[in-house]
């Protein structure tokens, strides 16, 4: 599977969305080794804090099936947006924990407009968890 498909995976988990606040629709989508797809949408809460961004609910929702972190070969994040959308702060904290670190990270637009990160470049000296041990 190519970028392109793995985006268009998280554009069709976009349509889920429950977004009666904002109307802005995001989808994210990860590839397994083993082939399969997990997919991801945002969800609202008139309580805002309870609002679930699509990474985080779409790498837990994996997760809660077993998923493993050297399982993901690849992510996906989209919206429509005018340049390719970007992750949250939380979400990238999420993906470096749950994320292996050489893991590509696709962002894109409705557009079709796809930029590949590693997650060091989105979130540079991130908490890894290693100073609670």
């Amino acid at each position: 599977m190519d970028k392109k498909e793995l985006v268009n995976e998280a554009i069709k988990a976009s349509e889920f969305a429950h977004v009666p606040y904002s109307n802005f629709h995001v989808g994210a989508a990860m590839l397994l080794k083993d082939g399969r797809i997990f997919t991801g949408a945002n969800m609202e809460s008139s309580s805002y804090g309870l609002t679930i961004c699509a990474e985080r609910n779409c790498i837990f929702g994996a997760y809660a099936r077993g998923v493993k972190k050297g399982d993901i070969i690849a992510f996906a994040v989209v919206a429509d947006t005018s340049t390719p959308v970007s992750p949250c702060g939380a979400c990238r904290q999420i993906i470096a924990e749950y994320l292996n670190k050489d893991v590509p990270i696709y962002l894109a637009n409705f557009k079709g407009e796809i930029v590949e990160y590693k997650i060091e470049e989105l979130i540079p000296y991130y908490f890894d968890g290693s100073e609670l041990k």
